[in-house]
């Protein structure tokens, strides 16, 4: 073991998204033992037990650096330290002592079995007392967020995340939920991602038929009322993207809302859901056409950040997996984004067998499935597959309407409300739901 006369090497693994004086702490004590290494944790390794952070690795790269009693700083690649420990064989390890239990407790035993094959050091600060990560980040999501990191948002999950999980919305209460239901698992937090602006959802719950009877105004103040109190990305349902001078605008008013993509489906016509396959006429635009809409919507956007992605309807529409493979590269080629595989048959082998074949593709973007009629399969079996953004694009919706059904009934055959209260909130409670409303 070296001494601590500064000839001693020191590392500290970090994210370093929102630094405190905890931080800065931990530090000064890692100086006072030796030259210290800062491995600050990457976008991929903290998306893999907790939300994607605020800022970006570079950005957390740069305000560390200028922090005093750093030598140097290295990427963090995964939350395990002992690649960067095996290479860099520190005398010793600085590390705050909140780690003895949860989600970190086996990564701690990981780095005091590594050191000991060198005879290096474990050494823990004492945790810095009125000092909540926690509740800096909860204060960080109430002040709220920019259209610009709202935007950026979705392609730094996609380059982060085995799978980017996302949930339909369409208002702010479900805004709300998806913005904020969390779930522990062995893995560590499991949450959305994101949100999915759903044409269906959001037409049914103003009453109307889902044939894009409710206008692109409409749809932007539903945007607003869920942006208004959320800070995940959205991707937008773009139905069929109207006439291609029409997507012009839909796009650009997209893109300055802050939305982080679109996806548009690869028909024409009167707009019919694809659920409905091959029972409702439908037809499909054909490939020049669709690729003359994305080159339109491409070429209006400002920012490098918006996605256009491809919906591909050919195994909807019973056109065959040689169609669907030829739009795709077809797509990508006119500067699609990403690709949406869609398929209603209830075991996703159309899917698998999409993906199996889309990985010979000489050019690739990200894959979005939508697994409504194939909800048997796990999101790890798509991710596996290649699939990059996963959409539970209706699911909030469907679950609310038999709830409330069952509610008006309920009163209905009882004259009176006492017999529903089993399925209700307190009204203590959704008077308390919303933040301000005390």
């Amino acid at each position: 073991m070296s001494s601590t006369d500064g000839t001693s090497t020191v590392y500290v693994g970090m994210s370093a998204d929102l630094i405190h004086r905890g931080h800065l702490n931990v530090i000064k004590e890692a100086a006072k033992l030796g030259k210290v290494t800062v491995g600050v944790l990457t976008d991929a390794a903290i998306a893999s037990y907790k939300r994607l952070p605020y800022l970006d690795y570079e950005q957390r790269k740069e305000i560390v650096e200028a922090i005093k009693g750093v030598d140097q700083v290295v990427p963090q690649e995964t939350l395990d330290y002992r690649p960067n420990l095996e290479k860099l064989r520190p005398d010793y390890v600085v590390h705050g002592d909140d780690w003895k239990e949860g989600i970190q407790r086996e990564t701690r035993r990981q780095v005091i079995d590594t050191l000991a094959q060198w005879g290096g050091e474990l050494v823990e600060v004492a945790y810095t007392k009125g000092i909540s990560s926690t509740q800096l980040n909860k204060a960080v999501r109430e002040v709220g967020t920019t259209a610009d990191i709202r935007r950026a948002r979705l392609r730094r999950l996609i380059n982060a995340k085995p799978v980017v999980r996302i949930l339909e919305a369409h208002s702010g209460l479900t805004g709300l939920i998806a913005e904020n239901v969390t779930v522990q698992t062995d893995e560590g937090l499991r949450e959305f991602d994101g949100m999915w602006g759903s044409s269906l959802t959001d037409s049914v719950a103003r009453g109307k038929p889902d044939i894009e009877a409710v206008d692109i105004s409409a749809r932007m103040n539903t945007i607003n009322d869920i942006f208004e109190v959320t800070t995940k990305p959205m991707i937008f349902d773009g139905d069929t993207g109207g006439r291609p001078e029409h997507f012009t605008f839909t796009v650009r008013t997209l893109e300055r809302l802050g939305v982080s993509a679109i996806i548009v489906e690869d028909k024409i016509g009167l707009k019919k859901n694809s659920l409905f396959g091959t029972g409702v006429e439908q037809t499909q635009d054909s490939i020049q056409g669709f690729c003359d809409k994305i080159r339109v919507g491409k070429d209006a956007q400002v920012t490098e950040d918006f996605m256009i992605i491809a919906r591909l309807e050919s195994l909807i529409l019973k056109h065959g997996m040689e169609d669907c493979l030829e739009r795709a590269a077809a797509y990508i080629e006119a500067g699609a984004d990403g690709i949406m595989i869609h398929s209603r048959e209830p075991e996703g082998r159309e899917v698998f067998d999409f993906c199996k074949r889309y990985e010979s593709f000489e050019r690739q973007v990200p894959l979005v499935a939508v697994p409504s009629s194939y909800d048997a399969v796990y999101e790890n079996e798509l991710s596996d597959a290649g699939v990059d953004v996963v959409i539970y694009a209706n699911h909030l919706l469907r679950s609310a309407y038999p709830a409330m059904v069952r509610t008006a009934q309920t009163i209905l055959s009882n004259g009176r409300s006492y017999e529903a209260r089993d399925g209700l909130m307190s009204i203590g409670d959704i008077l308390t739901l919303i933040p301000g409303g005390k």
